[in-house]
């Protein structure tokens, strides 16, 4: 089976300006701390070296890790979504019953995820619990404060 990461055209340009951002920004600028740490002397006891070294090490890992989300994207248009129940890309309507709270989120990937912006991962507790049900249904998730029980009150696709 073929690896895919399934994303929003929204976060599928987020990784390409991210990635951008980290080739032609932050890659110059630890490749000239390095060059400027090399300059002050002895390397073997040279703390900037090392940190600069260290965040090199980083930046180009997370360029790895995003070169390859965007080698394997599946770019998912949610308004192009016609389902009855919830899967990638949704934006949900929830009933907490515990508290009668609505809240609403829409499904997205990892590096999409963002509570603030009611954007949860695909991968996340509640997330999980949702898909496959459609509006009417209840959605049961363990939380760090015991079981949470939920209604489903409407899927979009937005």
């Amino acid at each position: 089976m073929v690896e895919t990461y399934p994303v929003t055209i929204r976060g599928y340009e987020n990784l390409k300006k991210l990635l951008h951002e980290l080739k032609t920004v932050e890659r110059p600028k630890v490749i000239l701390a390095i060059a400027e740490a090399r300059g002050h002397g002895d390397l073997s006891e040279n703390a900037e070296y090392d940190a600069a070294k260290e965040k090199q090490g980083q930046i180009e890992s997370r360029i790895a890790d995003i070169e390859h989300k965007i080698a394997i994207a599946q770019v998912i248009d949610p308004t192009k979504i016609r389902e009855d129940k919830v899967v990638f890309g949704a934006t949900v309507t929830l009933l907490d019953l515990d508290s009668e709270q609505q809240k609403t989120y829409m499904i997205v990937s990892d590096s999409e995820a963002d509570l603030k912006a009611a954007m949860v991962s695909v991968n996340s507790p509640i997330a999980r619990a949702m898909i496959g049900k459609r509006a009417g249904e209840l959605v049961e998730f363990d939380t760090a404060n015991g079981l949470r029980e939920l209604e489903i009150l409407r899927i979009e696709f937005k």
